[in-house]
């Protein structure tokens, strides 16, 4: 075999260094700049004006929402996907496809348009409405799922709904189902299988999957805005980052800078712990 056959060849002539380029030219003015921009408005008024603006009553409880949201979100849809893509790798049923596509519908339906669904199901004149009164009168509650923290939940989970299961399901196609097939023939029963033959293949894409459903739902703003109320009860960081914005005030604008810091930080944070576990995971397939 020629020695040279796996070295990669090396640019010849300006072509290829004009779209390199341009390529970082595209990523310092639609990446680093607006980042950038953020964080130096943010600090601009000094370290005082700062903190008291991310320690603001209103900051800490959209953050404590955001929060709440996003870690009943990540749980939910990482059972959701383990359970999906198990069921769409390891079995044929009729259907099939059909369920294949119903996780892609958060891809394709605005944010905004879920909301409104929620709105039209859960609200005061949703079919589900005389339901949510029965529970309530049974149990002597004031359950609400609209303009309320669970509406906010319900939300997020749908618009995360397909992250971990579309990073799940071409890792468990790939991974095929000779090897469960050979532990079920020795006896194995299906959590031992899916422990010890299942698991080690897919651990790298399954936290992949939930970093970016973090991320996701750390961000999301349409869905959330059309099922919320009022600031300091069900507002989340980047609601509370419009409103603050909306509000016109220098002292308010320079306040949402600060508060959308925050979210640079925590997408920060989200990105190097995105590249440690691609990084893991090249690893694992050497």
């Amino acid at each position: 075999m020629n020695k040279n056959s796996n070295n990669t060849k090396k640019p010849k002539g300006i072509v290829p260094y004009l779209l390199i380029g341009v390529g970082l030219l595209f990523f310092l003015l639609m990446l680093v700049w607006p980042l950038a921009e953020v964080i130096y408005r943010s600090l601009k008024e000094g370290l005082e004006v700062y903190g008291a603006a991310i320690t603001a009553k209103n900051t800490l409880a959209a953050l404590k929402i955001t929060l709440i949201a996003t870690v009943i979100a990540v749980v939910v849809n990482t059972f959701f996907g383990l359970c999906a893509s198990w069921l769409l790798t390891k079995f044929d049923f009729r259907g099939k496809q059909l369920l294949s596509t119903l996780i892609d519908i958060p891809f394709s339906i605005s944010p905004v348009i879920a909301g409104l669904a929620f709105i039209m199901m859960f609200g005061r004149t949703g079919w589900a409405k005389p339901a949510i009164d029965w529970i309530n009168d049974l149990l002597g509650t004031d359950i609400s799922l609209v303009f309320s923290v669970p509406g906010v939940v319900l939300a997020t989970i749908f618009v995360t709904f397909p992250f971990v299961s579309r990073e799940l399901i071409p890792v468990m196609q790939a991974q095929g189902t000779s090897e469960e097939e050979a532990a079920v023939m020795m006896g194995a029963k299906g959590g031992n299988i899916f422990r010890r033959v299942t698991m080690p293949h897919i651990k790298w894409a399954l936290l992949y999957g939930i970093i970016l459903c973090t991320a996701r739902a750390f961000g999301e703003f349409g869905a959330v805005y059309a099922v919320s109320k009022a600031r300091g009860k069900t507002f989340t960081l980047p609601l509370e980052i419009d409103a603050l914005y909306m509000a016109g005030g220098a002292e308010s604008i320079t306040q949402a800078f600060a508060v959308s810091s925050l979210l640079v930080l925590l997408s920060i944070v989200i990105l190097i712990l995105k590249q440690i576990v691609e990084n893991r995971g090249r690893q694992g397939l050497k």
